[in-house]
């Protein structure tokens, strides 16, 4: 009986030692660093890591072609900016001078190649006591 109760002994702390080792590889695995584009262009620390970047949509050579799922653009921070190449659904709201937050990595041809694509509308962010952002008319 003692034999038995050392080999389940020892049997529960392999099982629990491997499901912990798995836990903590998935969780590093699923980290993304989000920060805004200036501070990935100036470190560049973290080009060599999938990342999450926030900015706005430059409308210079600005392309997007929902039924091919793809859309390139220049991603704008407060001073500098950086081509991202985005394949994937194409959100209804994403268009130039637009905030949006995508998230990928940098290629060797210093494109960002990003698979996911968030655009932030103002209207859902306003502070209470602000004045609600008004959509033009249609003429």
């Amino acid at each position: 009986m003692n034999s038995i109760k050392l080999k389940l002994t020892v049997g529960a702390f392999v099982l629990l030692l491997a499901v912990s080792y798995l836990a903590i590889a998935g969780v590093k695995k699923g980290w993304v660093y989000f920060m805004p584009l200036d501070q990935y262009v100036a470190d560049p620390t973290y080009q060599s890591r999938r990342v999450r970047l926030n900015g706005n949509v430059g409308e210079d050579q600005l392309q997007i072609d929902r039924a091919g799922l793809l859309a390139v653009f220049n991603l704008k921070g407060q001073s500098q900016q950086i081509r991202v190449e985005y394949h994937g659904m194409i959100p209804d709201m994403f268009r130039a001078h637009h905030e949006v937050v995508v998230e990928g990595q940098l290629g060797t041809d210093n494109v960002f190649h990003a698979d996911m694509l968030m655009t932030k509308c103002a209207s859902k962010y306003q502070a209470e006591g602000h004045p609600k952002v008004q959509p033009e008319a249609k003429s």
